[in-house]
């Protein structure tokens, strides 16, 4: 025990010993910062004071340079001190002492032309008094001029590594850079790579298409002339690179920026907003960190604006499920639902490993639901032990032409599936629903856009009088699995050919965020059983988005690149439409969504017609459940497989068909 106690002492002596050490050591740390930072203060303090004596010693000079000094000289020592004491009283009031000057910029520029300013200013309005202590022979001028002389030198003292920057960094090396834009942008570009020239980025010129800075220099680097004539200017100013620095370019620019880069024979990177710089890492203001350029600057769709406090005032603290959790639109959905805190969020797939990778993406906890929109029992077991407030329908197969062959899975999934989940929501009195539909509703010519007309209605059928039953439709989603992009994408990282069914078929498109921040939009106008339309912006010709991928992965299309037509599949239309015929477009509360009025059948003849096709789904008779499905569609359409093929006039040119292949298909595309 004894042996024990002398241990313990020991330990705590050791304890209180390091305890002590680190104490003075922290202590002595905190020393040296506070004496490094009291001597910048001072050499600065010290370096002000020099210039003073220097600056109005240089003035009364010149203003008395015909007078003997004894005419001056006499009172001029007294008027050093006092300006001694206004100039560093009002840096300091100023706080030009204890800034870092290397970052330094416009507001410290103006904080020493106001500090010069005060103290003449207060010289000046004290010449009365300098009258009686005996200086008046300082006269005004001597004042201005000293001023002028102190501004310069305070200038110089503080912004020397700012003034000497550009012509350290003339001589640099590293890659040479031209800039598209001279605003802010490109001054923000220009200044961040003379300013980091570690970073290996050297401007040499910049290009404008407003003719009126042409022949003038940004920040030291020429204005050479507009994005035309990048080509014939490259050699000259051996540019290897091109930066677009506007924010929110237009398709048409890009578009041209790109064409001129690929005539120079360099590449092109963008330049994202300062705005998006300083959100992504706040407090920081990096080297311009460029990225390549992507489809959605040549599709050149608007940034959305959303009512934040009215969707967080629909999801804020409420229990929110999203069906299709996994998928592109759904994994989305839960993303964004998350940043509004919901009480609890839900997750529901029936893959697993689509499950898992959504809910990784999740910022907050969430609640992982391996299950089925097709098993009713389950899913009512889901509804009735989490209750939600709010319910995002995204669950469904997409695959046009996949659904084409088994048109009786497509029904068990899309329609049956919807049907299952309309129905545990109510059963539960979930009063916000919302159905993830699609431009393919429209005058369906193929057996998915069918069964998501379908749903439509279904909404439209099962809506409680006291709920917000809703549906939202639009176009084809950016970067999905399965969509037009990325099956390019990747037949251009495999060398081509890229395919294309038709070249003159057209699509809408929008990014997967654009999608669900308008869908979370609508949800909060919906007072039920609307179907809301997402505005889409122009139609994209397929064939120009091939060329466009092309050239923004840096290939020439046709010599590097080819593009081969291999006709339409079944199910496809070479048009899509927003809305039916008997359909009305109204605008709403927000300018990118419009809502549909519809002529719908009675809600009873809907429902019937369902548990009929229900009962042909289940036998797998896939012709019988065709048949019914487009019986359903408002406004009954005469389907047949051979109508979904190129019509006599689309004819395919034969020499496209024969590099196709002998089936007239090649590699896998999607639309």
């Amino acid at each position: 025990m004894a042996l024990r106690s002398r241990r313990t002492a020991t330990v705590g002596c050791e304890d209180t010993d390091g305890q002590g050490q680190r104490t003075r050591a922290a202590f002595g740390e905190r020393l040296a910062r506070l004496a490094l930072h009291v001597r910048s203060r001072l050499l600065f303090v010290l370096l002000d004071a020099i210039a003073v004596i220097v600056a109005y010693s240089t003035a009364e000079i010149i203003y008395f340079r015909d007078t003997p000094p004894a005419y001056y000289a006499k009172h001029f020592g007294t008027f050093l001190v006092l300006a001694l004491v206004l100039h560093l009283s009002s840096n300091r009031l100023f706080g030009l002492y204890g800034r870092i000057w290397r970052h330094a910029g416009i507001e410290e520029a103006r904080q020493v032309i106001l500090s010069v300013v005060l103290v003449v200013t207060l010289m000046v309005a004290l010449k009365p008094l300098l009258v009686q202590i005996k200086l008046d022979r300082v006269p005004i001028p001597v004042m201005l001029l000293g001023g002028t002389f102190m501004t310069m030198a305070m200038g110089a003292l503080r912004f020397h590594s700012r003034l000497f920057a550009w012509q350290r960094g003339s001589g640099r090396t590293g890659l040479r850079v031209a800039v598209i834009g001279s605003r802010d942008a490109g001054a923000f570009a220009l200044r961040q790579m003379l300013r980091s020239p570690g970073a290996g980025l050297v401007p040499v010129a910049v290009f404008d298409d407003d003719v009126r800075q042409h022949g003038r220099s940004l920040i030291g680097v020429p204005v050479v002339g507009g994005v035309e004539d990048i080509p014939a200017a490259a050699p000259r100013f051996v540019i290897q690179q091109v930066l677009l620095a506007i924010p929110n370019p237009s398709p048409t620019l890009v578009d041209r920026a790109l064409a001129a880069a690929e005539a120079a024979g360099v590449s092109m990177k963008v330049l994202p907003s300062v705005r998006d710089i300083v959100a992504e890492r706040p407090g920081h203001v990096p080297v311009p960190r460029v990225r390549d350029p992507q489809i959605e600057d040549l599709l050149g769709r608007n940034t959305v604006t959303t009512d934040l406090d009215a969707v967080e005032h629909l999801l804020g603290a409420k229990r929110v499920l999203v069906t299709g959790a996994g998928g592109s639109v759904g994994s989305e959905i839960a993303r964004q639902v998350a940043r509004y805190k919901p009480a609890d969020l839900i997750l529901l797939d029936h893959d697993e490993t689509h499950l898992h990778d959504a809910a990784s993406t999740i910022v907050g906890p969430c609640h992982q639901v391996l299950a089925d929109v097709t098993d009713p029992e389950g899913l009512l077991e889901v509804f009735v032990r989490h209750r939600p407030d709010v319910v995002f329908h995204a669950a469904a197969h997409k695959h046009v032409p996949i659904l084409e062959e088994y048109p009786a899975e497509a029904v068990r999934v899309n329609v049956l599936g919807t049907l299952h989940t309309l129905r545990a929501a109510t059963a539960v009195g979930t009063p916000h629903f919302v159905f993830i539909s699609t431009d393919k509703a429209v005058q369906p010519v193929s057996v998915m856009g069918a069964t998501k007309r379908l749903c439509e209605l279904l909404v439209l059928a099962s809506s409680p009088p006291e709920g917000s039953y809703c549906s939202v439709r639009f176009g084809n989603v950016l970067g999905s699995r399965g969509s037009v992009t990325p099956t390019f994408a990747r037949q251009i990282a495999q060398g081509g050919p890229v395919t294309v069914t038709d070249p003159r078929m057209t699509r809408y498109f929008m990014s997967v965020e654009e999608a669900v921040e308008l869908v979370l939009q609508a949800s909060v106008l919906s007072s039920g059983g609307e179907t809301f339309v997402l505005e889409m912006g122009e139609a994209v010709n397929i064939l120009e988005l091939a060329e466009r991928m092309i050239r923004l992965s840096g290939y020439a299309v046709g010599d590097e690149i080819p593009i081969r037509i291999v006709g339409r599949r079944p199910g496809e239309k070479l048009h899509e439409d927003l809305r039916e015929p008997d359909e009305d477009l109204t605008p709403t509360l927000h300018p990118s969504i419009k809502c549909l009025m519809s002529q719908a059948r009675p809600s009873q003849e809907i429902l019937d017609g369902v548990s009929v096709l229900a009962e042909a789904t289940r036998r797998r008779d896939g012709a019988l459940v065709r048949d019914l499905l487009f019986d359903l569609v408002i406004p009954p359409l005469d389907y047949s497989p051979e109508g979904a093929q190129p019509s006599p006039d689309a004819t395919v040119p034969m020499d496209s068909v024969l590099e196709a292949g002998a089936d007239g298909r090649s590699g896998e595309f999607r639309h």
